[in-house]
């Protein structure tokens, strides 16, 4: 029997969730200390372990569960792999924003769900808004004006719209 096993530092929020997890993501769960372990269809685990995850990022259980729909996916990035500065309580508040506004905009923006664990940022959402997601908080660690990437995004927004729109449009003639 080959289960899944994932260190979940937020346990706690699992076990309050145990049993609204293994239904809604068809598996089931044993623990041992911090120790997950999955046991349920391999795609099934794979999908179970990218939720565990996102939770260990500080995302909430419905945030996390997001990543059971098709086109939807987790990405990291860590701070340290983006800059080499080591004032990381200045990026970081650079990426929250004064009382989370920065996040939230980035959130509006992007389409994308966000949350900020030590040095690591989770972004959950559709793989096509994950792209400008991270494009837009790479610029912000690396020290870019947040006006000038919610401008960048606010364009990209706009050209994907009018790119689906020109595509739906070709399709009724």
């Amino acid at each position: 029997i080959r289960m899944q096993k994932i260190y979940v530092e937020n346990i706690k929020e699992v076990l309050r969730n145990k049993n609204k997890l293994e239904k809604e993501l068809e598996i089931k769960m044993k623990y041992k200390g911090k120790d997950i372990f999955v046991d349920g269809k391999a795609e099934k685990e794979f999908i179970a372990i990218e939720v565990l995850k996102a939770i260990n990022l500080g995302f909430s259980v419905n945030s996390a569960l997001m990543l059971k729909q098709e086109n939807f996916i987790l990405q990291t990035i860590n701070i340290k792999d983006v800059t080499k500065r080591s004032d990381l309580k200045v990026i970081k508040s650079r990426i929250i924003g004064t009382h989370g506004k920065t996040l939230k905009t980035l959130k509006n923006l992007t389409g994308c769900n966000l949350a900020l664990q030590d040095n690591q940022i989770g972004i959950i959402g559709d793989a096509e808004e994950i792209a400008d997601a991270i494009q837009a908080i790479t610029s912000i660690i690396q020290g870019s004006k947040q006006s000038n990437v919610y401008g960048k995004l606010e364009k990209q927004r706009k050209r994907r719209r009018l790119e689906n729109n020109s595509v739906s449009l070709n399709f009724s003639e």
